[in-house]
């Protein structure tokens, strides 16, 4: 099954909790620009508000533009590794800390 881009934007901005007038916020972005792109098919954002987009939603710029319905493993590591790499180094330390310990479990 394929999914526009406006679907996709749509679907994970509702999951997110996110209004129209939020991620607008958060992408540095008009309502009613937002709104052209999950509703009309008619707009192409730039890579750079397409990115913008992407951040907020927690997903990546390939998956948004890419017609398939569910993000990959590897998108959504992607989109892990991204907002892991913007914490501070003392939280990613504590990450790693519960990352081995979820290891020694076996």
């Amino acid at each position: 099954m394929t999914t526009s881009l406006g679907a996709k934007i749509k679907r994970h901005r509702k999951e997110k909790g996110y209004s129209l007038d939020k991620l607008a916020e958060l992408t540095d972005s008009s309502k009613s620009y937002l709104w052209e792109l999950e509703n009309r098919d008619t707009r192409k954002p730039s890579g750079e508000k397409l990115t913008r987009i992407a951040q907020a939603l927690e997903v990546t710029t390939d998956y948004l533009l890419d017609d398939s319905e569910e993000p990959s493993d590897e998108v959504l590591k992607e989109a892990f590794f991204r907002k892991f790499s913007k914490l501070d180094p003392e939280d990613q330390q504590k990450i790693n800390q519960m990352i081995d310990m979820w290891g020694k479990k076996d």
